[in-house]
């Protein structure tokens, strides 16, 4: 009996024995994960057995463009990278608290099992954080050091006038432009610019290095250079003794498992995107499967085109019509570490912004001449608008590219163009970029295409706000006049972020702060209602955030009409002008200080700066927002997106609650925008997505270095981490 017992037990092992061989080899692997032929699946263990919640990566250059595609593995440390086009493929496993693993080689259609490598040390562990754990190690002077002026005793100057100003600055015009937290910014490689004294001369000669010295120059100037010298210098040289970021990321969990993140290049050296489009903002299947433009600001006059379905690219010249056109190759530069004297950047046309139309036409703000206006801009014009509030310059204009017949149209506007959007009938808005003019302008492009006269298919409003308290526009005193109580009053709050409603009524904008306007006046949310004539009749509503938060950056409208923004004091903030209390009239309506009720905050996820509130705000910066009004995404309808460059992220806001959809490779990601589209709305996940670009302006700055390009990334969604 008992020894019946024990052959039995023997027997019974040897199976459990066996079954588990099976479950954790490629054989079962193969058939648990269904693993279709154009897919690699497989399973991803470490010395403590599986390790979920890392991201499996497979890239390959046998395709027309590097191609990369990145999942993440579930509980059991299994996953599935769908849909790869035919190739070789590199295979391996990154992940937070590990380094990566050796890269196998793999066609699609194969299962295989990859050994994670735990990360040796603490700092080998700290180098594939998000930025935003490296330079929230800053130390930001203390409120005790403000306001600025010149007695002040800490080399702060004048107009620098609160610790939140100085935080503003640092976000809104160093971050936002490059990753802080990269590499080669925190961990500088200088040795090509000389050699110096200490880190502070050290900073103040690589700032100056490139085209863009004269942009650093100036926010540098706003802070007070020797002061900001300083706080860099002592940064960098705590990295170089070894100091680790304070906070460590999670990796992720829940539905952040369940993304499907595709990348092509684009583009070509020493160019940098700021922007890219796919579809009608209205209509998310215009141009459905169709090729992504990007846009390339200061650094090129080449438009990058990529054909995600073929995995091509191109690129397509932007004329433009003044030869005179400055460029930026004739910016000053000092030699940089990664080019030398070459001057990389040599664009005319400022391809600022794109936008797509209902017909698949590309539209975008892009300088065209030299800034100063025609007569018909001017005082003396008999343009309506003109008369009202005539404009002496404009340093972008708009144009738009037709794919069809391969044709640019070039449009002169009197006013700047910064950021374009349609609204529901056909009129295309244009924010400025920074508030000084206070005008906001528009095309009728249903009367530019039957007339071609784009001076009379044009117009522009100032930014009247109606402290007369009537609902409609009254004789207004200007921006630098005293409040009337029984005027309105124009304010110099042109737009950075623009968005028509998509109820119809209104036009929302946004105004950027001291940190990036440089000059002292708060940012803004502005509800425009144009009326019957807009360049007569539009009166604006103007609302500052809540004490405590500042630095309002972009805004999109959700289909109930409340409007979205990130604030540089660490928040998303959602605005609903429904649950306005008081009359929106009296001085207050001057000030923008009214309906703090209106306001809902959302805290960013990661560390605060050291020595700040860490309660209310972060240090993750965010660049823009985008409100998926068609559910392209499939976390939901109305879901907000913050382009969270800090965090190197995606960040979505689910029932209150942050997705955090983080883009491991390249380290670095620095997105600007995105924009979402339907394909194939019957595909399931596989028909939808977001796309976006590598949006800082110095991308050799992160992972790949001077000899990968910028690059397009499609974000996806599906319903698990296993799904093909």
């Amino acid at each position: 009996m008992n020894l019946h017992r024990h052959q039995r037990a023997g027997l019974c092992a040897l199976a459990i024995m066996s079954l588990m061989t099976v479950f954790s080899g490629p054989l079962l692997a193969q058939t648990k994960l269904n693993v279709s032929a154009n897919a690699i699946g497989g399973r991803v263990t470490g010395p403590n057995g599986p390790e979920a919640g890392v991201w499996v990566i497979a890239e390959t250059s046998d395709l027309p463009t590097k191609y990369a595609k990145s999942v993440v593995t579930n509980d059991d440390g299994q996953f599935v990278i769908p849909e790869l086009p035919a190739a070789n493929y590199k295979v391996w496993v990154r992940g937070y608290g590990l380094v990566d693993s050796d890269k196998q080689d793999v066609a699609p259609g194969k299962t295989i099992e990859l050994k994670a490598k735990p990360a040796p040390t603490a700092a080998a562990a700290a180098e594939y954080y998000p930025g935003m754990y490296w330079y929230s190690m800053l130390k930001i002077p203390a409120a005790s050091e403000f306001p600025g002026g010149d007695k002040n005793p800490n080399k702060i100057p004048a107009g620098m006038d609160s610790q939140a100003t100085w935080i503003d600055s640092i976000k809104n015009s160093c971050q936002s432009c490059h990753a802080l937290g990269s590499k080669n910014i925190r961990s500088p490689h200088v040795a090509e610019l000389g050699e110096f004294k200490n880190s502070q001369d050290m900073w103040e000669r690589r700032v100056q290095s490139g085209q863009a010295m004269n942009n650093m120059a100036l926010t540098l100037g706003r802070l007070g250079p020797e002061r900001a010298y300083k706080m860099f210098a002592d940064w960098t040289d705590r990295v170089a003794a070894g100091e680790l970021p304070f906070d460590k990321p999670e990796r992720p969990k829940g539905v952040e498992r369940n993304v499907v993140i595709t990348s092509w290049e684009w583009g070509k050296h020493g160019m940098y995107l700021h922007d890219e489009v796919s579809t009608d903002k209205r209509n998310p299947t215009v141009n459905a499967n169709g090729p992504i433009y990007g846009s390339p600001e200061e650094s090129s006059d080449f438009v990058p085109v990529l054909d995600p379905v073929h995995n091509t690219t191109k690129l397509i010249k932007h004329p433009f019509i003044d030869p005179e056109t400055p460029s930026s190759a004739e910016d000053p530069m000092a030699p940089s570490v990664f080019w030398g004297d070459e001057p990389i950047w040599d664009g005319h046309t400022s391809i600022h912004n794109p936008m797509m139309d209902e017909k698949g036409r590309v539209w975008f703000t892009a300088r065209l001449r030299r800034a100063p206006n025609p007569a018909s801009c001017k005082e003396g014009s008999d343009l309506p608008s003109a008369q009202v509030a005539p404009l002496k310059e404009s340093a972008r204009q708009t144009s738009f590219y037709d794919p069809k017949t391969d044709k640019w149209t070039l449009i002169d506007t009197c006013f700047n163009t910064h950021h374009l959007l349609f609204d529901a009938n056909d009129r295309l808005w244009f924010s400025q970029g920074q508030p000084y003019s206070g005008v906001v302008g528009w095309l009728d492009v249903k009367k530019f295409e039957a007339t071609g006269d784009a001076m009379k298919s044009q117009g522009w409003t100032p930014t009247i706000v109606n402290v007369s308290g009537t609902g409609k526009r009254e004789a207004f005193v200007n921006a630098d006049q005293p409040t009337d109580p029984a005027k309105d009053k124009w304010v110099k709050a042109a737009f950075y972020g623009i968005m028509p409603s998509p109820k119809g009524d209104v036009i929302w904008g946004q105004a950027m702060g001291p940190g990036f306007s440089r000059i002292s006046q708060p940012s803004l949310l502005i509800r425009l209602i144009p009326g019957s004539d807009p360049t007569k009749t539009a009166v604006s509503e103007i609302f500052q955030s809540p004490e405590g938060t500042y630095g309002s950056r972009g805004v999109d409208i959700d289909s109930k009409g409340v409007a979205w923004t990130v604030l540089s004091s660490g928040q998303m903030a959602s605005f609903d002008r429904s649950k306005c209390k008081e009359p929106l009239s009296g001085p207050n309506a001057a000030t923008g200080k009214q309906c703090f009720e209106g306001w809902t905050l959302y805290r960013m996820p990661g560390p605060q700066f050291k020595g700040i509130d860490g309660e209310k705000g972060s240090a993750n910066h965010a660049y823009y927002i985008w409100v998926d009004l068609y559910n392209t995404l499939g976390l939901g309808k109305d879901v907000p997106v913050a382009m969270a460059n800090g965090s190197e992220s995606l960040l979505a806001l689910v029932d209150g609650k942050f997705v955090d959809i983080r883009i491991p490779y390249p380290m670095g990601f620095f997105a600007k925008n995105v924009d979402g589209r339907i394909d194939d709305a019957n595909a399931g996940w596989k028909g939808r997505a977001l796309w976006t670009t590598t949006g800082t302006r110095a991308y050799f700055h992160s992972e790949g270095g001077k000899e990968s390009l910028p690059k397009v990334f499609k974000v996806q969604m599906r319903p698990d981490p296993l799904a093909n």
